[in-house]
């Protein structure tokens, strides 16, 4: 199942043998002679299985990409899918880094990655009037997309970038992202394209702040683990306070029932990714000592969605293609709600193809429960509109 434009190609294979799922997608995209392939694929894959696959089918193809929890494909949500997009050279330059060790990685990293692939974007002869954006996938287990998104938001200055953390299919064992012809854990892969296309990254949620509020009063030394709320151990008191008993804790729950964080007039949620059997709760973002959590409201999902995408395809016209990272837990509150075919069809009608992710990228911060993307439009801006940019809420 394929849709084609002149500039972008979208394709998916629910095959469940690698080497067929990859045929598939090649027979797809490559008559398009695209000059950078993005793929999002379910962890159920043979991941080894699929690099022996890529390689045999796009040799000369540059790819990245990752695993996910659940995929946007051009059939809506789906889930055991391989799913790309492919980018012609005619309308995008693109040039791909990957941080292979983020425990480590720095500011002056950041910024000598951030130098190489302008450098490079530059080399390749980018049009005078193409805008650029950055992709970042990073391992959603890894716990490190606070510093690095940091330090990439640092060295990237005004480049609007957004992205989201690799998934496994909610199994919490192992996430992998693609750079480099491989798969790797602990890693990240940076994306740099180039377009004269109009375009706007943008984030959003449906949350609305409640009154009950949880202080961190014990956490562990890397912010992911909540150890006591309220002086109490951590799952005691957030059960309490959504009205629960702890044993009837699980991620439609948390999805339900999420925790936010405010910094200055904005609430930024803090998910939960599972009770641990101390009692603490593991966050899929950072949450330190001190942090006082806000009990937040999920609103109808698709009206927000709605809402915002008719406001940029006001401003910048009609989508050629939306990159979507979809938290993995607005998938299960959709599917708590039996959503999930509404969603899909708002997904087909504004061309949306990405995934569900372990947290969601925008502008250097990392989040949760939110829809975080790009809207990629049909048309080059004229020279008197406001050039591409970045807007959203957080």
């Amino acid at each position: 199942m394929a849709a084609s434009s002149e500039v972008i190609v979208s394709a998916m294979s629910s095959a469940t043998d690698p080497r067929q799922a990859v045929a598939e997608l090649a027979a797809q995209l490559l008559p398009a002679t695209p000059g950078f392939v993005l793929f999002f694929c379910s962890a159920e894959y043979d991941l080894a299985a699929l690099e022996q696959a890529f390689a045999e089918y796009f040799c000369g193809v540059q790819l990245a990409g990752c695993t996910t929890a659940g995929e946007i494909t051009p059939r809506g949500y789906d889930q055991g899918t391989l799913c790309a997009l492919g980018f012609s050279a005619s309308a995008f330059t693109v040039n791909v880094a990957c941080i292979r060790q983020l425990a480590v990685f720095d500011l002056l990293q950041a910024q000598q990655l951030v130098d190489g692939l302008l450098a490079q974007s530059h080399h390749s002869g980018i049009a005078p009037q193409a805008k650029p954006f950055v992709l970042t996938f990073l391992d959603g287990l890894s716990s490190q997309e606070e510093m690095v998104l940091l330090a990439l938001e640092t060295a990237l200055g005004s480049i609007a970038h957004f992205g989201g953390s690799a998934g496994d299919d909610n199994q919490l064992t192992g996430t992998h992202i693609f750079a480099d012809g491989r798969f790797y854990q602990g890693a990240a892969v940076v994306i740099m394209l180039h377009t004269p296309l109009a375009f706007e990254v943008f984030s959003t949620h449906h949350v609305k702040a409640l009154q009950d509020k949880l202080v961190v009063t014990a956490a562990t030394t890397d912010m992911r683990t909540v150890l006591e709320l309220n002086a109490e151990p951590a799952a005691l008191a957030y059960a309490a306070a959504v009205g629960v008993d702890v044993a009837d804790l699980n991620a439609t729950v948390f999805a339900l029932h999420p925790l936010a964080v405010k910094i200055g007039a904005e609430y930024y949620v803090r998910s939960i990714q599972r009770v641990n059997a101390d009692g603490s709760l593991t966050f899929y973002c950072a949450v330190g000592q001190g942090a006082v959590l806000t009990t937040m409201q999920p609103q109808p999902i698709l009206p927000d969605l709605q809402q915002r995408f008719s406001e940029i395809e006001q401003r910048i016209g009609e989508p050629l293609i939306t990159i979507g990272c979809d938290c993995v837990l607005r998938r299960l509150e959709s599917a708590e709600r039996d959503t999930l075919n509404e969603s899909s069809a708002f997904f087909r009608q504004h061309r949306v193809l990405g995934l569900n992710t372990y947290g969601e990228h925008y502008q250097g911060v990392h989040l949760n429960q939110t829809f975080t993307g790009v809207v990629i439009a049909r048309q080059i801006p004229e020279t008197s509109k406001t050039p591409p940019t970045q807007t959203g809420t957080a």
